[in-house]
């Protein structure tokens, strides 16, 4: 099994990778592989709405990680996505390619684990982890939580690691998520089957 986790702070190694990194340990422990992959430090596109993902069945820009992460998605049980608090929300690196990733890409996610990770020098953090809870909402992601909101604080690395709470919350975390897709293993060992889908509605209300 493996989980696939997002940084999408734009610092490669600061408080973010920090807090995915305690969990990625407690995932290794259970013989869960993990794969940081980092996607906040360049220029990320924007969605344009234009639908081109239905039709080709990837992100039409092909410049940025968005599909590179949706292809690394397919061959994984769970996500893991990791940002900073800016403006008492994610940061616009990470959004972007959200928005892209699972708009193109929600096929590749559907009915997998899912789990959200913030990091702040000292608030926003709620905020942000709802705005980030809503993309497995919508996309039939079982939330993983931990036991208290999935968050860190800290002005550097060093500081997030003195930061005795925040880390065992990521740690909670990750013996939560190997939990359950060992849960959902086993379900599927049993003969368990993903739920019945159902072809959307859409329901425009101007009429």
């Amino acid at each position: 099994m493996k989980v696939l986790m997002l940084n999408g702070s734009p610092h490669e190694k600061g408080c973010t990778y920090t807090a995915l990194a305690e969990v990625a340990g407690e995932l290794n422990q259970a013989d869960i592989e993990t794969e940081i992959m980092h996607v906040g430090g360049g220029t990320v596109h924007g969605c344009m709405g234009c639908g081109a993902c239905g039709k080709l069945g990837k992100c039409i820009y092909s410049d940025d990680k968005v599909n590179e992460a949706v292809e690394k998605m397919r061959q994984s049980d769970g996500l893991i996505v990791g940002s900073p608090v800016h403006y008492a929300s994610a940061g616009g690196a990470i959004t972007s390619f959200l928005d892209r990733f699972f708009y193109s890409g929600s096929s590749a996610a559907a009915h997998k684990p899912g789990a959200a990770v913030a990091s702040a020098r000292r608030a926003g953090t709620t905020a942000t982890l709802d705005q980030l809870n809503k993309y497995f909402m919508i996309t039939q992601m079982p939330v993983v939580s931990s036991q208290y909101w999935n968050m860190v604080h800290g002005q550097c690395p060093e500081d997030v690691k003195k930061d005795e709470e925040g880390m065992q919350i990521m740690r909670v975390l990750g013996r939560n998520m190997a939990w359950m897709l060992k849960s959902i293993e086993a379900g599927k060992a049993a003969g368990v089957t993903l739920p019945e889908t159902e072809e959307k509605k859409r329901t425009n209300f101007i009429r």
